[in-house]
């Protein structure tokens, strides 16, 4: 037995059964524990409550959070220079009240970026889905861990789990997309860029990661948030578990178990799913957190509190959030089943707190994040800068690579308003808007980072052009100006998932009621309607109709509307997927032609809003099937706008996989689809099963190695045409038939298709 176990079972059986279940409860919302006083971070008596009530502190949620639903601005949050006082402030009172002087593990919501004053926002995960290049959301994530650590944090929570399946979820903004393939592999590169190659960065710059959210909560009837998800096993493991196989693979800390159920069965307590699946099956060894108040959702299940908090301790969830159900555990101490289930989830949490020197008295060699804070604050804050500068260029730089060219060329139609005395009219609802590009889970920006199209073309051109700036939804609203005298029109539609200080939360900070001309999207804001909202559709069709003039069309979106309307009104087509607070640069760049734009759509577009869901995967076509549309898809998953050629598809058998190489000239990242037919299942008519590189020769070859047990089924068969573009190889007959069962594509590795 090591020595660090032997402190771990040394540190156990000193604790009692009340303190081991404090060590699993993260109640107390962290904005709540630090106050300001006279000019003085101090600790709040309900932090010194909360740490006696459990003769110590598990773990914080949300010490530097700042949104409208915790009500912290940049007027009494925490500024980026006081992250290390407040976190070491918290530390020392949780050791010195603490009985047995444990450090308190610090979690922090970063879904993308670190959602706290001062925080890099990045691209939200729909956008970041747009580069499709898992290497450069890598190397972003490990400089936003890099912030974290130095700011005293321990535990990210990140989504990447969810699958966007119907555009009406609110919530598709979170998800890298509606393919499980690119999922996956976003996720594999968030926990290896976070947490390092076999968690190496822990307590040396990174964070444990805490991906969510455990499963399918994406295929929620109706796209209503936290709903019911009716699914078969078989999609199940194809569409929703491949991320979670991905994160285990690259050494994931932990998962959060989503609100939903399936098929009935919540998913905080799912024992098959949180047990049987993912330690069983997957070799799992990491923890499972609820989400917020998910425990207490189990009453109406239960019959009560307390067993709500014991169903979901004996079905495999470890680590509560905010919810009363675990602190309810201490009625169970003579239950052996429930002892034993909290042994083994404390030991879980000593053991990381142990990997970041926060037990004893935290002089391990490694506790980098806490030794910052303590003994040199001057090097914290260098740390903290170095890593918040280059977080913002990559940020900027995914910004870039997310812009997607649905129609037209953007800058050959804005080139004749780069000129001197050129006329320029931007105008839509977000000619001026700057928190549009945001997305849901962000901090407010200070006033120097808030920057608008509009902003970013006059800080451009300067003098050199004339401006006019509008913000309208109505062609009436315009009426002060002849729209055939520009050069050029800029429209910025969309939607936006801003949160107001005015507005209404659920418990569990989700959307319950939004201002008019509010959030259209995010947590809490799902939709019946996705056509765009306030009119848009009428509106640029008119502005189209009224000025003679170049019409671009800017769409800032966190689902999948129906644009339609955008697309017949326009000359040229760009799709923002909520970019993060560096859109304006990087949609002024792709104006003016300094960037070029490589994205490609994460999800699929529709053409109708009564035609959804619709996805490129689907087994069966929608075509012709709606007499009033006769193709309901806009735009397919994948499309970039983009001329690349696909000149061959070569494919070469081994034993165990196959090697397949796309040789043509690529612009953006080229993909490999395959359509596999086992003679027992549906095909679905396409399934993405290779992202490559984009490059800039004009002969490039992409090859990817994909096993077998990718196609194999149970007959131990099957037949595989592999294609991209308009390029089809050959049919690929696999197997003999003799093959034993090989189970679904959760029995592979999804990272090894690339």
């Amino acid at each position: 037995m090591t020595s660090e176990s032997t402190m771990i079972d040394e540190l156990m059986g000193s604790l009692s059964f009340t303190e081991k279940v404090g060590q699993l409860n993260q109640r107390l919302l962290g904005w709540k524990a630090v106050e300001r006083r006279g000019g003085t971070l101090v600790v709040t008596d309900d932090l010194k409550k909360e740490i006696d009530r459990w003769g110590g502190l598990g773990l914080l949620y949300g010490l530097f959070r700042a949104d409208p639903w915790s009500g912290r601005s940049w007027s009494d949050g925490i500024p980026p220079q006081e992250r290390g006082e407040a976190a070491q402030l918290v530390q020392d009172t949780v050791r010195e009240r603490g009985n047995s002087h444990i450090g308190v593990l610090l979690s922090e919501e970063a879904p993308h970026g670190h959602q706290a004053l001062g925080g890099t926002i990045l691209p939200t995960n729909l956008a970041l889905g747009a580069t499709f290049d898992p290497d450069l959301v890598r190397r972003t994530q490990a400089s936003v861990a890099s912030e974290l650590s130095a700011s005293g944090v321990h535990i990210a929570l990140v989504s990447g789990l969810d699958i966007a399946r119907d555009p009406r979820w609110g919530r598709c903004e979170e998800c890298f997309g509606e393919d499980p393939l690119l999922a996956a592999q976003m996720c594999e590169a968030t926990v290896l860029g976070m947490q390092g190659k076999h968690q190496e960065r822990f307590g040396k710059g990174g964070v444990a990661v805490v991906l969510k959210h455990l499963a399918a909560q994406g295929e929620a009837v109706g796209g209503r948030n936290g709903q019911s998800a009716i699914i078969g096993d078989r999609d199940l493991r194809q569409i929703h578990l491949p991320p979670v196989a991905a994160g285990v693979k690259a050494g994931v800390w932990g998962f959060m178990a989503a609100y939903n159920d399936i098929d009935g069965t919540p998913c905080c307590a799912n024992p098959w799913l949180l047990k049987t699946y993912l330690r069983d099956e997957l070799g799992f060894d990491g923890a499972i957190m609820a989400d917020g108040l998910a425990v207490d959702r189990l009453e109406e299940m239960t019959g009560s509190i307390p067993a709500a908090g014991r169903a979901a301790l004996l079905s495999g969830v470890d680590i509560s959030l905010w919810d009363e159900g675990f602190t309810q555990l201490t009625r169970f101490a003579d239950d052996p089943a429930v002892c034993s289930a909290v042994d083994a989830a404390v030991r879980k949490v000593l053991t990381l707190k142990q990997r970041f020197g926060l037990l004893g008295n935290g002089s391990s060699e490694n506790d980098i994040s806490e030794k910052a804070v303590s003994e040199n604050a001057d090097e914290t804050s260098a740390q903290l800068l170095h890593a918040m500068e280059n977080t913002r260029e990559l940020a900027r730089r995914c910004a870039r690579e997310s812009l997607v060219v649905l129609q037209g060329e953007p800058a050959a139609q804005f080139r004749c308003a780069d000129s001197t005395n050129a006329s320029i009219l931007v105008t839509g609802p977000f000619a001026q808007d700057s928190s549009c590009f945001l997305g849901d889970y962000t901090a407010p920006l200070c006033s120097v980072d808030a920057v608008s199209v509009t902003d970013e073309l006059r800080t451009r051109l300067g003098e050199k052009a004339h401006i006019v700036s509008k913000p309208a939804t109505d062609i009436k609203e315009l009426t002060d100006w002849d729209l055939r005298s520009f050069d050029v029109v800029i429209a910025v539609l969309g939607g936006t998932s801003e949160r107001r200080y005015t507005d209404s939360f659920d418990s569990n900070g989700a959307a319950l009621a939004v201002a008019e001309r509010g959030a259209t999207g995010g947590e809490g804001v799902d939709l019946s309607d996705i056509d765009l909202p306030w009119g848009q559709g009428t509106f640029i069709h008119d502005l189209s109709k009224e000025t003679q003039s170049p019409v671009i069309s800017v769409v800032v979106s966190g689902r999948a509307h129906v644009l339609t309307p955008v697309l017949e009104s326009s000359d040229a087509v760009v799709w923002a997927g909520y970019p993060g607070q560096f859109a304006a640069g990087a949609i002024v760049d792709a104006l003016q032609g300094l960037q070029p734009m490589t994205g490609r759509m994460p999800v699929t577009l529709p053409g109708a809003a009564g035609a959804i869901p619709v996805r490129y995967n689907d087994r069966q076509s929608a075509d012709n099937v709606y007499k009033d549309t006769s193709s309901p898809v806009l735009r397919p998953f994948g499309f970039s706008g983009k001329s690349d050629t696909v000149k061959s598809i070569e494919v070469k058998k081994g034993k165990a996989s196959l090697e397949v190489t796309l040789r043509g000239s690529f612009s953006v990242p080229p993909l490999l689809f395959a359509q596999c037919i086992d003679g027992v299942h549906i095909p679905r008519r396409s399934e993405l099963v290779g992202i490559g590189v984009s490059g800039t020769t004009q002969t490039n070859a992409v090859t990817w190695t994909i096993p077998l047990s990718r196609f194999v089924g149970e007959k131990g068969s099957a037949r595989v045409t592999f294609f991209s573009e308009e390029c089809h190889s050959e049919d690929i007959k696999i197997g003999d038939g003799s093959s034993t069962y090989l189970g679904s594509l959760h029995t592979e590795d999804p990272s090894e298709m690339e």
